[in-house]
């Protein structure tokens, strides 16, 4: 297992703590929250005010929606992880300003019959806008509620034609240690890579995101675009992204690769697996509680299966060992 010598596993993956609350409001009654006009999506929908407007219509997809109150714009975007700026949670909103999200390309390549380069402002382009606002839990044991900007990836793959070879999707990230200080440390094998099947990828849940309280990407937070997978832990969540590659073979994530006994190549939020440092049945919210950013002092809340998403992709794993496969 991947050690580096300079950085301490603690501060790789920080020991959790934890909190209890209520189990996840169902959709159902967040569409008659939005429906009685509740100030829910006005919270969801107010920013920092120093980025450039994103807006985004509300999503119509099952599950895109929580009436789960938004976390704080300014603890979403202080308490972070994106190692490429370092591996302390305040570390990317001190250090990202370095980081040049425009001009940007992505390329779209590999096992795919329309392969393509898109600059950052094409693949804006290539579906509508919609908020969805997702719970997103870390294998760290914290969690947040976050209004993305976006639409799902299968937009793109969609377009790309991938062939019949291609059973998986994978992401590469900028990996530029004149821009991102963090790259020049040996805590991971750069460039950052991660990977989905592509039938996870294809789910409408799937998603490409431009931007966050109806605002751009901060820098922090992995502009100009990234991946977010609400039922899978938040470190399956490729960040700046420059590439997505369509491969036959199932890929190596990175984390997988660092720790391939601590993180498996699925990470779907599991609370029946424990970390072999930490147990996952327990979480605790950013921003909840006493004590803090952190929220140190609030009570724990039980972690649900697949983050509460089970009704949306339980079937994506339909006779799969998920304890074996985690």
């Amino acid at each position: 297992m991947y050690r580096d010598p300079l950085i301490a596993p603690s501060e790789i993956t920080p020991r959790a703590l934890y909190q209890n609350r209520r189990e996840w409001l169902k959709l159902a009654a967040a569409g008659a929250a939005f429906a009685a006009g509740g100030d829910v999506f006005a919270q969801a929908t107010t920013g920092g005010g120093k980025l450039a407007k994103l807006p985004g219509a509300k999503s119509a997809v099952a599950g895109a929606l929580t009436m789960e109150k938004p976390t704080a714009y300014q603890d979403a975007t202080t308490y972070n992880n994106f190692y490429e700026f370092g591996t302390d949670k305040a570390d990317p909103a001190q250090h990202a300003q370095t980081l040049r999200p425009r001009p940007w390309s992505v390329s779209i390549e590999g096992e795919c019959n329309k392969p393509q380069t898109l600059d950052i402002d094409a693949l804006m382009k290539l579906s509508a806008m919609e908020e969805r606002i997702y719970r997103l839990r870390c294998v760290e044991g914290w969690s947040m509620v976050i209004p993305w900007v976006g639409y799902s990836l299968a937009e793109v793959i969609k377009r790309a034609e991938p062939n019949s070879r291609a059973k998986y999707v994978e992401f590469t990230s900028l990996a530029d240690p004149k821009q991102m200080p963090g790259v020049r440390s040996g805590v991971l094998d750069w460039p950052y890579i991660e990977g989905l099947r592509i039938d996870e990828a294809m789910h409408p849940l799937a998603l490409l995101a431009f931007g966050m309280y109806g605002e751009v990407l901060p820098n922090q937070n992995g502009a100009p675009v990234r991946l977010v997978m609400p039922w899978k832990y938040g470190f399956k969540s490729a960040k700046s992204i420059v590439k997505i590659r369509f491969v036959e073979k199932q890929p190596t994530s990175s984390w997988t690769k660092a720790a391939q006994q601590e993180y498996g190549f699925y990470s779907n939020v599991n609370p029946n697996v424990d970390h072999p440092r930490w147990s996952q049945a327990t979480e605790r919210r950013i921003g909840e509680g006493s004590g803090g950013l952190s929220g140190l002092f609030a009570k724990r809340r039980p972690t649900l299966m697949f983050n509460g998403y089970e009704a949306q992709v339980g079937q994506l794993y339909a006779g799969m060992d998920l304890k074996k496969n985690f």
